[in-house]
């Protein structure tokens, strides 16, 4: 019943979204809130809550506000970084523990460690785009969101959220950095990418809102971002600070729109973005401590009520390696009731102390902040169940279940781009080894497609060549002479965003080769470009007849595309994005 329902609602929000639609969305009369969502956790009077607040020191609310992270890796007791941590949640300078890399073991004993050293209950969390395997091995790898929306079924959506809680519940973590409601409308996105549920408003509404509910009707804390839209930017802002040339009406129009569904939805939390907006706020100040963008837009328009949390005050976009203090005062001056993966945590703490003092910040605003944090941890329950069960670790961090959801989830998210329909399936070429695979990758990493290649090989009896940043003109001319005489080619994409900043990027030289390979062969000779990553590479080469997209490059992406080789598996996935960007 629950899955119908959830279908129901999932259409409803498209349809509302739809000109001249009037319908059950536009009664005067709304359903009362419920024990999951943000408007009734945060309207409700708790005078246990506000008891606890008065009991409350400065110094203790303040360290309410801060999220400190630590490698979910044990490392025996005398780990520096674990020293340190465990000194600041005995000193209550930290409300909550971010996990970073790591195993689920590691996570959990550690989750139990910090909590029973904490006076007041801490809050875990994770980023869990693509479920906990994110961060912490064990766990359950899924597809990314693109993925999920090229599958156009918000059930999957939900029943994936609903089994990351599961795990994430299994070792201890409270809170999700999911989903990412950003709408990537730039196609040289280098950082959000296949991150985004695409650019098509409705659909990414009604998937991230699946999300959503799946994650916070199962004991989750979902959050949306990167507040207020990080989809239409060409820098990275763990590198540099991007630019969001959008204006009000714009915003309003587009970027907002996932963030007011989520809102309404009642998510408990929002995360704000490191990107100016300088249309809007007149400066070029990072969205994440503009006080216009998080208590003017997000807390006043928007009428948010739960946690906004900041993005991490370790990027690029926001820290210089020395202005702690300054970032972490600007952050909550903005409006901002937590304070994530800060540089140094005990800094930022005695910095905003500091300004609570000395007038700054006013002590009411503190306080608020405090409440909702309190108001979350009591509806998660923290306190209740603050230890986790050691031995269901290894047994509950990735069912059978979970597994095949997210074969499913992979499968069902295979979207054949363009067809010739003289290529797929692709003929068996026999012991002849004549099929050629091209592994086409961004990073010079022998490793990268290996399993793919080899299975491949047992398909096809093919044979493999490697294009990296690295390959020099000798290697090209070999590649050439190879697909001449093969039967057909298959380009492997690794590369994960077509532009962008570092080492993610495909250079000019491997482009040019991909064009003179095409304009080199006949029009019969089969040529497959399989992308397991970003779609957007497919519109640089218009020429290519054939590709296909899978928007990951996990083992399991490459084994369903493997099986559209074989004509096996009826690609059922449909592009969420346009290849060339939307001008909304």
């Amino acid at each position: 019943m629950k899955r119908i329902a959830l279908v129901t609602a999932a259409l409803l929000c498209i349809t509302t979204l739809l000109p001249g639609f009037s319908g059950p969305a536009s009664a005067k009369s709304k359903p009362s809130p419920k024990k999951w969502q943000a408007q009734y956790i945060f309207n409700r009077k708790d005078s246990g809550i506000e008891k606890e607040l008065s009991r409350m020191t400065l110094e203790e609310k303040v360290g309410q506000m801060i999220i400190a992270q630590i490698e979910s890796r044990y490392s025996g007791s005398g780990d520096a970084a674990s020293l340190l941590l465990q000194r600041l949640v005995q000193q209550g300078k930290v409300g909550g523990i971010m996990f970073m890399k790591g195993d689920a073991f590691s996570a959990a004993m550690m989750a139990n460690n910090f909590q029973s050293l904490a006076m007041r209950p801490l809050l875990m969390s994770a980023d869990m785009e693509r479920g906990l395997a994110m961060r912490l091995s064990g766990a359950t790898e899924f597809p990314p969101n693109m993925a999920l929306a090229a599958t156009g079924d918000p059930e999957l959506a939900f029943a994936m959220a609903e089994a990351v809680a599961d795990e994430a519940r299994t070792t201890g973590i409270h809170q999700s950095y999911s989903p990412n409601v950003d709408l990537n409308i730039n196609p040289a996105n280098p950082v959000i990418n296949t991150r985004s549920f695409g650019d098509n408003v409705p659909l990414a509404v009604t998937m991230s809102n699946a999300m959503i509910e799946g994650l916070q009707t199962s004991g989750i804390a979902a959050t949306a971002k990167h507040f207020p839209g990080h989809g239409d930017v060409t820098v990275d802002s763990h590198l540099a600070l991007p630019v969001l040339n959008a204006d009000r009406q714009r915003l309003y129009a587009y970027e907002l729109k996932p963030f007011q569904a989520a809102i309404e939805k009642g998510i408990v939390s929002i995360m704000t973005g490191h990107l100016a907006v300088p249309k809007l706020t007149g400066t070029m100040e990072p969205a994440s401590v503009s006080k216009t963008i998080v208590t003017g837009l997000l807390r006043n328009e928007l009428g948010f009520q739960g946690l906004i949390i900041t993005d991490a005050m370790n990027m690029k976009a926001l820290y210089n390696g020395n202005n702690v203090p300054e970032i972490s005062v600007k952050a909550v001056q903005a409006g901002n009731d937590l304070l994530l993966f800060s540089p140094d945590p005990e800094l930022a703490h005695a910095a905003i102390v500091r300004a609570v003092r000395e007038g700054q910040i006013p002590q009411e605003q503190i306080d608020a902040s405090v409440k909702r944090i309190l108001r979350v941890k009591k509806w998660l329950r923290i306190d209740d169940q603050k230890l986790v069960d050691l031995n269901r670790v290894q047994n509950h961090i990735s069912p059978d279940a979970h597994r095949k959801l997210a074969e499913e989830i992979t499968s069902r998210s295979i979207t054949v781009v363009k067809q010739d329909p003289r290529d797929l399936p692709l003929k068996n070429s026999g012991a002849s080894g004549r099929l050629l695979n091209i592994i086409l990758q961004d990073k010079s990493n022998p490793e990268t497609g290996r399993q793919y290649a080899e299975e491949l090989n047992r398909s096809f009896a093919a044979s493999t060549a490697r294009i990296d940043p690295k390959t020099d003109s000798l290697s090209y001319a070999g590649i050439l002479s190879a697909a001449a005489t093969a039967d057909a080619v298959v380009i492997s994409s690794y590369v994960q965003v077509f532009s962008g900043s570092g080492t993610l990027r495909l250079t000019g030289q491997q482009q040019e080769f991909i064009h003179t390979l095409i304009r080199s062969l006949p029009e019969t000779r089969p040529i497959i470009f399989i992308s397991f990553g970003t779609p957007y590479l497919i519109g640089t080469f218009p020429e290519i007849r054939t590709a296909i997209c899978t928007y990951s490059s996990s083992r399991e992406s490459e084994t369903q595309a493997i099986r559209v080789l074989k004509g096996e598996l009826k690609p059922q996935g449909r592009l969420p994005v346009s290849l060339y960007g939307v001008a909304p």
